[in-house]
């Protein structure tokens, strides 16, 4: 590899905001800003406003999509009225 060309690679704390959440991994992103982490060192701190932690679908709590076909769905609504009037 080339030196000067790579960006650092280091250990950075990632603070997910919506869920209170602190993620101590390897990364090559920069901030300004730095936190003193469990084990006595300062690492940069990077905040998030989403991750792993609070994502709908890392979660389990994603909203599920209907099964069903759109021609079970137009008989589930519209069935009971086409019915009524063919009588």
């Amino acid at each position: 590899m080339k030196d000067g060309i790579h960006p650092d690679y280091r250990q950075v704390i990632f603070y997910d905001s919506s869920v209170d959440a602190y993620f101590k991994i390897g990364s090559t992103m920069s901030s300004s800003e730095t936190i003193e982490w469990k084990d006595g060192n300062t690492y940069p701190l990077v905040n998030l406003d989403i991750s792993s932690a609070s994502h709908p679908f890392y979660t389990g709590k994603q909203r599920e999509v209907g099964t069903e076909g759109r021609a079970a769905q137009f008989q589930r609504r519209f069935g009971s009225v086409a019915a009524a009037r063919r009588k």
